[in-house]
């Protein structure tokens, strides 16, 4: 008997830890390309304050949207992996922005708030899928 048939193989829909992992991944990378992007669009357009704003919000939305780059992975469960994954990438985010600002100068609303967009971008993206 061959070994290779004996093995089970592992996807997303076996292990749906992987399957945040690669989610929230994914999601980390499109912010950051898009934030630099953003970055660079204010240094040669000069942008103002308020579209600066609407941009990180736009981005947080569009790079929390699993449905974008993942698809149907899972039968039961897009929802709550979407929701898992926003969560995450808010986490992330957050975890990065505190060791940079060596601590938290944001307001709790505001943290709040992009909590909420995370994670229900996330959750809209697990019912798109």
């Amino acid at each position: 008997m061959n070994i290779q048939s004996k093995m089970k193989t592992r996807d997303a829909k076996n292990n749906p830890v992987t399957a945040v992992l690669v989610s929230v991944l994914v999601m980390f990378l499109l912010s950051c390309l898009f934030l630099l992007l953003l970055a660079a669009l204010l240094y040669k357009f000069d942008l103002s304050e308020s579209a600066v704003k609407v941009g990180i919000v736009v981005i947080y939305i569009v790079s929390s949207d699993r449905w974008i780059f993942h698809g149907k992975d899972h039968e039961n469960t897009e929802i709550f992996m979407g929701i898992c994954s926003g969560s995450h990438l808010f986490c992330i985010l957050f975890l990065i922005s505190v060791l940079v600002k060596q601590g938290v100068s944001m307001e709790l609303p505001k943290v709040a708030t992009t909590f909420i967009l995370c994670a229900v971008s996330g959750m809209a993206g697990g019912m798109i899928s």
